[in-house]
């Protein structure tokens, strides 16, 4: 690691796990997709028309697990960005090429991860003091460093800060298609939370479109003055007072709350609280089971090519795809052995044992973000595209229990599986929670991530 962050009482760590950070958590979004490769991204990569509050949320969580965890759960949590990231690229309808590893957007989204804290700072009547804010900066940028940006791609010091954001606004951001959708489309034609469908259709339609309203307004006035003048936003009158209504009586209120109720983290607004110790490592007897009752599909306690020709027949069997959708489904399968035999078959008999396959793996993950992506991914992306029998990128209950369902799978169990790649509660399962659900069951230690009990509860 280039440099350690500072314990959890520093204030940049508090001020992030605040709650009142949510008022800022929209220009947050806003800011970092107009830079054209986090928007190109979006466009073509991401759910968020149709989740716009699963974005916010995931960008706030992933912030939430880089600066208040633990070295071990740093490092996984930006092993994890990396899986994710890798995937995303390609060419925008310009012709443009981008790819979400860039360092410069990369740079962009963590730095407007820190600013946004000073931000919900200043906007709230008591900004950062100067000393106090370079320490801040000094805790982020330790973290940020484990991304591997060079140091010319982050400010050295937060009085540098200013500056950069200024030219990157002026030279670089763009705002059109997804950010400006983002500003003033988006939450006036989200769909209906489910805690909110007693409204009905007009009832969510009518309030849908007010809150869109107020909430570009106060976006808006809390946006950086030169990406307004940049861009030529007009910042309204009521969306000043909503700005100072809000960020003002945020700060009364909250500032005043006990820590168990002030801040998303536990422990974060206390600098004299242990860090808990890492849990037990729970992988292996997932993996253990994972062999026993997936893999080795013959029961001789061994794993060869007979296997993953029977995982991927039984597949096949259930969805009864055409012959061209079985062959997908097989190459991959087939591909995954391959990978699996090169790694793991130390004695070369053509055959893995259990012992070999847990230990591989697991040192596998460890040592390489991109481990599961040569072999296990692409299997389970086949899969998920046999069992999506309408196209529509997504699994529904139905679908999901023509796949996994059988009269040995307890109906209890079933939804408990399905839940569990659920991660957003919308009732279907998008491509990218089902692989996040699998990476989940064979990297996390601690057994609270959603993916771990895929397999049932244990």
């Amino acid at each position: 690691m280039a440099a350690s962050a500072a314990g959890p009482g520093a204030s940049f760590r508090r001020d992030l796990s605040e709650w009142r950070i949510v008022l800022v958590a929209w220009r947050l979004v806003v800011l970092q997709a107009a830079h054209p490769v986090v928007a190109a991204g979006m466009a073509e990569h991401s759910t968020y028309r149709g989740h716009p509050w699963r974005r916010v949320e995931h960008t706030m969580a992933s912030g939430r697990r880089l600066f208040q965890a633990d070295e071990e759960q740093l490092w996984r949590e930006v092993q994890r960005l990396d899986r994710a990231h890798r995937r995303i690229g390609g060419t925008t309808g310009d012709g443009r090429g981008y790819d979400a590893r860039d360092p410069d957007a990369r740079a962009w989204v963590l730095l407007t991860l820190f600013e946004s804290v000073v931000a919900m700072r200043e906007l709230s009547g008591d900004p950062y003091p100067a000393e106090e804010l370079e320490a801040s900066y000094r805790e982020f940028a330790g973290v940020a460093a484990v991304f591997g940006l060079s140091s010319g791609e982050l400010p050295a010091t937060a009085a540098e800060l200013r500056g950069r954001l200024h030219r990157t606004v002026v030279e670089r951001l763009e705002f059109d298609g997804t950010a400006r959708h983002l500003l003033y489309e988006l939450l006036s034609e989200t769909p209906c939370p489910r805690r909110l469908r007693f409204l009905g259709p007009v009832g969510w339609r009518a309030l849908s479109a007010v809150v869109g309203r107020l909430a570009a307004e106060l976006t808006v006035a809390d946006l950086p003055a030169v990406f307004r003048e940049r861009f030529g936003l007009v910042s309204t009158r009521r969306g000043r007072l909503l700005s100072l209504l809000l960020h003002r009586g945020a700060r009364v209120v909250v500032t005043r709350l006990p820590d168990r109720h002030r801040y998303r983290a536990p422990g974060a607004g206390s600098s004299s609280r242990p860090r808990r110790q890492p849990r037990q490592d729970t992988r292996p007897p997932r993996l253990d089971r994972f062999f026993r009752e997936v893999l080795d599909q013959t029961g001789d306690g061994h794993l060869t090519a007979h296997d993953l020709r029977a995982m991927a027949h039984n597949v096949c069997w259930q969805l009864e795809l055409s012959e061209e959708g079985e062959a997908r489904v097989f190459d991959a399968f087939e591909r995954w052995w391959e990978e699996l035999r090169a790694g793991m078959d130390t004695d070369g008999d053509g055959r893995v044992s259990r012992a070999e396959y847990i230990a591989a793996t697991l040192a596998g993950c460890d040592r390489d973000p991109a481990y599961l992506e040569r072999g296990l991914l692409p299997a389970l992306r086949a899969v998920f595209e046999a069992a999506d029998a309408d196209g529509d990128g997504l699994l529904d209950f139905a679908e999901y229990r023509v796949l996994f369902g059988g009269r040995r799978v307890h109906p209890a169990e079933l939804s408990h599986g399905f839940r569990q790649l659920d991660t957003d509660g919308d009732g279907v399962i998008t491509a990218a929670e089902f692989l996040r659900g699998f990476v989940d069951y064979f990297t996390a230690r601690a057994p609270s991530a959603p993916g771990t009990q895929l397999l049932g509860r244990a």
